[in-house]
C-alpha cells in the first residue's frame, strides 16, 4: 500500500467512526424528545381528567384566569 493509500483509508475509517457517533447522538436526541413527548401528553391527560372531574362537581370557575400585566421598567 502506498503512503495515500493508507492515508486514504485512515480517512475513510475516521468519517465512518465520526458518522456513527453522529448517529448514536441523533438517536439519544431522539429518544429523549420521545420521552419529553410522553410525559407532556401523560400530563396533558391528567389535566383532562381533573378539569372534566372538576366540571362534574360543579368545581369549575365560572371566569377565567386573570392574566397579570408585567411591568417593564426602564
Amino acid at each position: 500500500m502506498s503512503k495515500g493509500d493508507e492515508l486514504s483509508a485512515a480517512r475513510r475509517r475516521a468519517n465512518e467512526l465520526m458518522n456513527q457517533k453522529e448517529a448514536e447522538r441523533l438517536s439519544t436526541r431522539d429518544k429523549e424528545r420521545q420521552a419529553q413527548d410522553a410525559k407532556i401528553a401523560r400530563l396533558r391527560e391528567l389535566r383532562l381528567a381533573k378539569e372534566a372531574q372538576d366540571k362534574e362537581l360543579g368545581l369549575a370557575s365560572k371566569r377565567k384566569p386573570v392574566r397579570r400585566k408585567t411591568s417593564v421598567t426602564p
